[in-house]
């Protein structure tokens, strides 16, 4: 009788582990490297204050890593011999930058606790930070994700939501990683910091109609129709665009929003100009919804237990 007790509760025992098994928490690190956060913190200031734009920068890797295969830290991967980097899809390809930031972070994550925390974990916090920078929200990062063996070109050019999408085409791709249609409204109001480059708003500003008539001329002088200047920049939030607040939202109700993926949230749609209103008029409403949003988008499918690793540099498998 004592051994099938004894039996039954190691059962118990096992079952249990097996409902947290997988499963991300906001203590993953608290006995193995307790001062991680406030080392990262202190990164992500540095690599702000020496840049003013990687904390945009930045928050858009793990984006672009959580919408190809979850959020595994792939994003990172240079080219090896055995498979191409995420880093020259088309949406990434001359866009996503912040690298030799997040480089320069794990660098310090290691000195101080070597082998232990994940390059996509490093993303998620950094992420949180670079908004608290800019005079965003915080949250609670969630943690103990664990990195790709290898990057995965093709899926970053199927998934990545792009700068010509249309309501339904973003609809889709957030609901293709399990983000629903408010998360779609929340999470685009990180454009209320950040830059784009001409190539990505030029269609916008010459072909469309939901734009303000002033704001697409003022945006042509830099950006010709058809010749050069792709590179030209201009702030996603051209009034406060060092600032993470809701004037991202205020942009769209004026047809002033950069890219024809921003404008088509406020363009009739009654559930989108819905929330486009009220996240305009509310910065709190934002800032809660955008916080809880990116607690779900950082759950996206991520590698945990002894799937994966932790990789020792965040650029190439160990």
């Amino acid at each position: 009788m004592a051994f099938i007790k004894h039996y039954f509760l190691l059962l118990v025992i096992f079952s249990l582990s097996l409902n947290v098994y997988g499963k991300l928490s906001t203590n993953f690190y608290s006995s193995t490297c307790p001062n991680v956060l406030n080392i990262i913190k202190e990164g992500v200031d540095e690599a702000i204050k020496k840049e003013t734009r990687v904390g945009g920068s930045i928050l858009r890797l793990h984006f672009h890593d959580c919408f190809v295969n979850g959020c595994d830290g792939s994003i990172l991967l240079d080219n090896t011999s055995t498979f191409q980097s995420e880093k020259t899809a088309a949406p990434n390809n001359n866009s996503a930058r912040g690298f030799e930031a997040v480089d320069l972070i794990k660098a310090k994550v290691e000195k101080a606790c070597p082998g232990i925390v994940s390059c996509a974990d490093i993303l998620a916090i950094i992420a949180r930070d670079a908004v608290v920078y800019y005079g965003g929200p915080t949250w609670k990062v969630r943690l103990g994700r664990r990195d790709s063996l290898k990057a995965n070109r093709s899926a970053a050019n199927a998934f990545l939501p792009g700068p010509s999408f249309d309501l339904n085409n973003l609809t889709t791709n957030f609901a293709n990683v399990g983000l629903s249609f408010r998360d779609l409204i929340v999470l685009s109001g990180a454009h209320t910091i950040g830059v784009a480059r001409c190539a990505t708003y030029r269609a916008h500003i010459y072909n469309d109609n939901n734009i303000d008539p002033a704001f697409a001329k003022s945006l042509q002088q830099t950006c010709p129709r058809n010749t050069g200047n792709n590179n030209t920049l201009q702030p996603l939030d051209y009034q406060t665009n060092f600032r993470f607040d809701e004037k991202y939202y205020q942009n769209l109700i004026a047809k002033k929003g950069l890219l024809h993926s921003d404008q088509v949230l406020y363009n009739g749609n009654q559930r989108a100009d819905y929330d486009v209103k009220k996240y305009a008029n509310d910065q709190c409403k934002f800032f809660k919804a955008f916080a809880k949003s990116m607690v779900r988008m950082g759950n996206i499918k991520p590698l945990t237990g002894t799937d994966g690793e932790i990789r020792l540099n965040c650029r190439k498998p160990n």
